[in-house]
């Protein structure tokens, strides 16, 4: 939750044209023009303009000389195709210095996707640029690839040769896939504990993993990595303050994908990446900041990171930002068995209200003008429902859709981070799902660092209403420290939400394998985050069947 005193906008604020004007600034702000606003936001101005096209121009520096491993930060793939899948690295041989070891200059990459793991049999090979402009990231979508086909890959930089990524591509559009198994993740603090789960994750036999949100924490890690406890200096200063610019965010990447456990998780597996707050700063609504800071100052933070995301993640050329806008949401199929619908629920939202605390709804979060998603993202979503020949539609998006009261009573505060704080918001989407006729509706959610279960309700309020479909939270990597099997909240909750048929307070990830005839879903856990290597368990495993919504204990 947002600390009291928190900056906000009137209630039912959206976007207005003097946020368009802002974003239209940070998207074009010069050096002469950032000469007149505040020194902070001057820097971060200039840092986060795109770069010039003489920043392509730069010579190539020859990959033999780079002296020591460039691919510090590991190898990811993402966004299955049937015919393509985005592959990414970044080249950085000091991975906790501001330009990763390497300069200004440009790298050649070559790059090459086999079906088997020793490169016997190479499908496809190329080469790339690494350019200091994106922290010699390097993003490459493969096309021609076979679909329903899991493929190897690897990158090589003069003398150097990657790990050896896995992935895999979607079934042909249209084909009856019989069987799809995924895990979604959220939520991993690196000061409170171990990327464990990650670990366990990697060696999980799943197709796709989707991330819905706080890859990263904005927040200042000293130099024994919190919770993590390492000998005293081991890690730089540079990480023990707040990240505000496009630096800080670069840096802070490189922390976390510095972690074994979190890059063995993306070399096994595809990932489906989506933002929540913590990738920019804590709970911001749109173009309104946590804090009393002036717009204009967090559009340019917001761009900072959005880049610094976009470099650091699989993500395609449309999710690319264009100053402090990125269109993260987006549509994946596979075949006819799975509609995946990744929403964004902070870019487009409307403020907050009631200073953004626990709040029983009312008229301000109840105002019809309200919403989550945004206009265009809503409409987005509805148009792809209507259209949608998926046997299951699924929403992976970020904070909790199913009604949550914290205690019992008509008048029980909720969440106004939450759907709870948008439910016209909530209602539009629930009326989109009925009109289009889902029969088999499965939201994934992440930000709540606990694992629950809900039955989705026509009307929250009435417990014998009908269900049209599942909620499933997924907890988090480590945000939380090690939590509680049963949370102090557990029976408050249990009783105060008669939908809600599971809650458990450990770390994790939760597994879905889609069918034909049903879904399966199993919460995996791990006993502890705060020492290294915990095993991992399952929770509580549920099945809901095609056509006929609602959980049952598998």
């Amino acid at each position: 939750m947002a600390p009291s005193g928190r900056h906000r906008a009137p209630a039912g604020h959206a976007f207005s044209p003097h946020d368009a004007v802002l974003r239209a600034a940070a998207h074009h702000l010069g050096r002469r023009r950032f000469l007149t606003v505040t020194a902070a936001a001057a820097a971060l101005a200039f840092a986060t303009n795109l770069p010039d096209r003489g920043a392509f121009a730069a010579p190539a520096r020859g990959a033999a000389r780079i002296a020591t491993d460039p691919f510090t930060l590991g190898v990811a793939s993402g966004d299955p195709l049937p015919d393509s899948v985005l592959l990414w690295t970044r080249l950085a041989p000091e991975p906790f210095a501001v330009d990763g070891g390497l300069g200004e200059e440009r790298i050649t990459v070559d790059w090459e996707v086999a079906l088997d793991e020793r490169f016997a049999t190479v499908v496809r090979r190329g080469r790339a640029l690494a350019h200091a402009a994106y922290r010699h990231s390097v993003h490459v979508d493969v096309r021609g690839l076979a679909p329903g086909t899991v493929h190897h890959y690897r990158f090589r930089a003069g003398p150097w040769i990657s790990p050896v990524g896995r992935t895999r591509t979607a079934p042909a559009a249209g084909t009856p896939a019989a069987s799809l198994r995924l895990a979604a993740v959220a939520c991993q603090a690196y000061q409170d504990g171990y990327f464990t789960v990650h670990r366990h994750l990697a060696e999980d036999d799943v197709d796709v993993v989707f991330h819905l949100g706080d890859y990263l924490y904005e927040y200042a890690v000293n130099s024994s990595g919190g919770e993590r406890r390492h000998p005293s200096g081991t890690l730089p200063g540079v990480f023990d303050h707040e990240t505000m610019t496009l630096a800080d965010y670069r840096l802070r990447y490189s922390l976390y994908k510095s972690d074994p456990d979190l890059r063995a998780a993306h070399a096994a597996h595809p990932f489906v990446v989506t933002w929540d707050d913590h990738e920019t700063e804590n709970n911001y609504a749109g173009a309104v900041p946590e804090n009393d800071v002036p717009p204009e100052e967090f559009l340019l933070r917001r761009a900072a990171a959005y880049r610094a995301c976009w470099e650091h993640q699989p993500l395609r050329a449309a999710q690319s930002p264009r100053g402090p806008d990125a269109r993260m949401y987006r549509r994946l199929h596979w075949g006819t068995l799975a509609q995946f619908d990744v929403l964004d629920t902070r870019q487009y939202r409307s403020d907050q209200v009631y200073d953004d605390r626990p709040h029983p709804p009312g008229p301000e979060s109840d105002d019809p003008a309200r919403t989550l998603t945004g206009a265009a993202q809503e409409r987005w979503l509805l148009d792809g429902w209507h259209a949608s020949t998926a046997l299951w539609n699924v929403m992976p998006q970020q904070v909790c859709f199913s009604q949550r009261k914290f205690a019992a009573g008509a008048d029980a505060d909720m969440s106004m981070d939450a759907w709870d704080g948008y439910r016209a918001s909530r209602d539009r989407v629930v009326a989109g799902a009925k009109a289009a006729g889902l029969d088999n509706w499965l939201v994934l959610t992440g930000d709540v660092h606990v694992a629950y279960a809900f039955d989705v309700l026509d009307d929250f309020d009435d417990p014998d209403s009908r269900t049209l479909g599942t909620e499933i939270a997924c907890t988090s990597v480590a945000s939380g420290r090690d939590g509680q099997e049963k949370p102090a909240t557990w029976d408050t909750y249990m009783r105060a939400n008669p939908h809600l048929r599971f809650y458990h307070g450990k770390r994790g990830y939760a597994r879905v394998e889609l069918g034909r005839a049903a879904a399966r879903v199993d919460f995996r856990a791990v006993s502890a985050v705060t020492t290294p290597g915990a095993p991992v368990t399952t929770a509580a495993s549920f099945v809901t069947e095609a056509g006929a919504p609602g959980l049952k204990p598998a």
